[in-house]
């Protein structure tokens, strides 16, 4: 595979190993085979042991002594609990800026908004979505949650998102919800909208997962969304369409 120039070859590993485990090339359990990593991508060993730390200390493999790196466990639970961890992070954020708005942040965050409506195409709207969030975070995240927050994102895939067609219908109300939360100066709303748009995205991803057999749905639940025990919240009422 051809090196990607302007991206490190660590985090070139670390993408490579991600789309292999949500692919189902890579299962819970399995060893990581560093010679074929260095064979696919072309890269020496020093990147792919770069990749695994980082991959281990975001809970993605672990290593044994002397026996090499392996897949974590990787099932419906954990596609769950990383995506309520992007929630909950990302409200914290959220929360900050609805405690303390700036002007700046809230036209900037308006101007995005804006731009979200009007998005029709599914790769443009997840861009946008994305800045949404970077311009929040980068405001109101410190270092320390910037790094987690990068971390519990490893398992929603960006290359999913640019392609998944109902993005716009399905995301778009709660960051409507969101952006009229940090207005309203509510950071209890704010952190509900995030926790309501992460739950939403954990279900459409097992739903693919679910359709791709990389992972076996609960007995009693077909191919589609997955149904909690307890019941994912709705999507907010668009008020501004």
């Amino acid at each position: 595979m051809p090196k990607k120039y302007g991206v490190k070859e660590k985090d070139q590993v670390v993408a490579h190993l991600l789309n292999l485990l949500l692919t189902g090339k890579l299962r819970s359990g399995d060893r990581v085979d560093r010679n074929e990593i260095a064979h696919d991508l072309g890269v020496s060993r020093v990147p792919i042991q770069e990749a695994l730390v980082q991959l281990e200390h975001d809970g993605i493999v672990s290593t044994r002594y002397h026996r090499g790196a392996f897949v974590e466990r990787f099932d419906v639970a954990t596609v769950l609990e990383h995506h309520e961890l992007d929630g909950l992070l990302n409200g914290i954020a959220s929360a900050r800026a609805a405690a303390n708005p700036t002007p700046l942040i809230l036209g900037q965050l308006d101007a995005l908004i804006r731009s979200l409506r009007s998005s029709k195409d599914s790769r443009a709207f997840a861009e946008l979505a994305w800045e949404y969030r970077r311009t929040v975070n980068d405001e109101y995240a410190g270092p320390r949650l910037h790094a987690t927050i990068r971390a519990s994102q490893n398992l929603i895939p960006r290359a999913f998102w640019m392609t998944y067609q109902n993005s716009r219908d399905d995301m778009l109300p709660f960051y409507e919800e969101e952006n009229t939360a940090i207005h309203r100066r509510d950071p209890e709303a704010a952190r509900a909208a995030c926790l309501g748009r992460s739950e939403l995205m954990a279900q459409t991803m097992l739903a693919e997962l679910f359709r791709r057999r990389v992972l076996a749905p609960p007995e009693g639940v077909g191919a589609g969304p997955l149904k909690p025990s307890v019941p994912a919240r709705r999507a907010p009422a668009n008020r501004h369409r």
